[in-house]
């Protein structure tokens, strides 16, 4: 599946935008993008294996909200991280 890497996350991605990954459920998604950029799921889920705060997960219009979340029959996998500073 294609799957949008946000921009602060794109130094992993060698700053591709849109890369591809496989797995049936969110969790084997992440694994797998670890796998080719070593790093990135630590960045989105912590050490409890929870989604991090600043990150949202999309696909076929619904936020996931773990780990176990399905993607079969799902083709893009959105990666949102909010921003913060001052």
């Amino acid at each position: 599946m294609k799957v949008l890497i946000p921009s602060a996350l794109r130094s992993y991605t060698e700053q591709q935008v849109w890369v591809e990954a496989a797995g049936d459920c969110l969790g084997e998604v992440l694994d797998d993008l670890d796998r080719q950029y070593p790093g990135i799921r630590f960045r989105m889920v912590d050490e409890q294996s929870r989604i991090r705060r600043h990150i949202r997960m999309f696909a076929g219009g619904e936020q996931l909200a773990g780990l176990d979340a399905p993607l079969t029959g799902t083709t893009e996998l959105l990666v949102v991280q909010a921003l913060s500073g001052g």
